[in-house]
């Protein structure tokens, strides 16, 4: 009898957590929010004898490292909200996994859609990316990742086929951000274009400076582009209110280019310009111009394009 409370205290404390750890697995199936359901409806039951197994993942902002680990930042630097995976399988074929995301707004969509841009447009949604076996796009304030283990022909057809018809299910698009408004046409790069909120976005980017001299957050937007000839960038960045702005362009100026003082130009150790202008809640930069005139005039053309708000209107903060 001695033994008999251990071994007891010990099946009992077996059953306990056997039960924590089923429960934890679940959790990712047991979420029949409206949202989710959605998203679970976007994708058919069937396509082509690929079948859609029950078991459906949900991840959210805290639970998406346990998917993708160190890249779930990425997603968290944006509005996203929610992932729910679905995988597919047909015999004798690879399986095919769904990846849908909700990223909040379109604006952040689109955002992430574009983070990389190292695929083929392959004109699906409202802006899309393929590289072998994988196929991003996004529409609405959806970013959709499919993809298949191995491009056979049939996978490959599955998985457009698939993803053309996710994008018919999602019933509405969604706008892009105002901010790419500010891009001058002439010599833009428009594959280079990136939109994004916060510092370690940028210096994914363009590397700027370690610290956060730029006193971006979640509350800015950002757009960054390449620009002919010799691929100079120019940076838009609006922030909450002027007076966010102006505190920013300060410690931007003070920081990076010390030279420069009020007039916000200089030429720094590589031999190209860097011009730096505030515009009421926007700062315009122009890093590693070729000459002063062409800095001038790209950070002019863009102060001419920079969005106002309507009379009333009040900036989302």
């Amino acid at each position: 009898m001695r033994h008999s409370f251990p071994s007891r205290y010990v099946l009992i404390s077996a059953i306990i957590f056997a039960i924590c750890i089923m429960a934890v697995l679940m959790c990712t199936t047991a979420d029949k929010s409206p949202k989710t359901m959605e998203m679970r409806d976007f994708v058919p039951g069937e396509f082509q004898g690929w079948q859609a197994q029950d078991t459906v993942e949900v991840y959210d902002r805290e639970t998406i490292f346990d998917y993708i680990n160190g890249a779930g930042e990425i997603y968290r630097s944006y509005g996203f909200s929610k992932l729910v995976v679905l995988r597919m399988s047909r015999a004798g074929q690879p399986a095919i996994v769904v990846e849908l995301f909700d990223m909040g707004t379109s604006e952040d969509a689109y955002g992430i859609s574009n983070f990389s841009g190292e695929g083929e447009e392959a004109d699906i949604g409202q802006g899309s990316e393929y590289r072998k076996g994988l196929l991003c796009f996004w529409k609405s304030n959806f970013f959709v990742c499919i993809q298949t283990e191995q491009e056979t022909p049939e996978a490959k057809e599955a998985l457009l086929g698939l993803a053309r018809e996710i994008e018919g299910r999602i019933a509405t698009t969604g706008a892009k951000p105002e901010l790419l408004g500010c891009l001058p046409d002439e010599g833009l790069q428009r594959e280079s274009i990136r939109y994004f909120h916060i510092h370690s976005s940028l210096n994914y980017h363009y590397f700027v400076a370690d610290q956060n001299i730029l006193n971006l957050d979640r509350q800015t937007e950002a757009v960054l582009a390449r620009y002919e000839p010799d691929e100079c960038y120019l940076l838009c960045i609006r922030y909450p209110s002027p007076e966010r702005a102006k505190e920013a362009y300060g410690s931007f100026v003070n920081a990076y280019i010390p030279e420069a003082k009020e007039s916000g130009i200089a030429q720094i150790d590589n031999r190209k310009w860097v011009v730096a202008k505030l515009e009421r809640e926007f700062i315009v930069v122009v890093f590693d111009a070729p000459t002063r005139p062409f800095a001038e005039d790209l950070a002019r053309a863009v102060r001419g394009r920079l969005p106002t708000l309507a009379p009333g209107e009040v900036r989302n903060q």
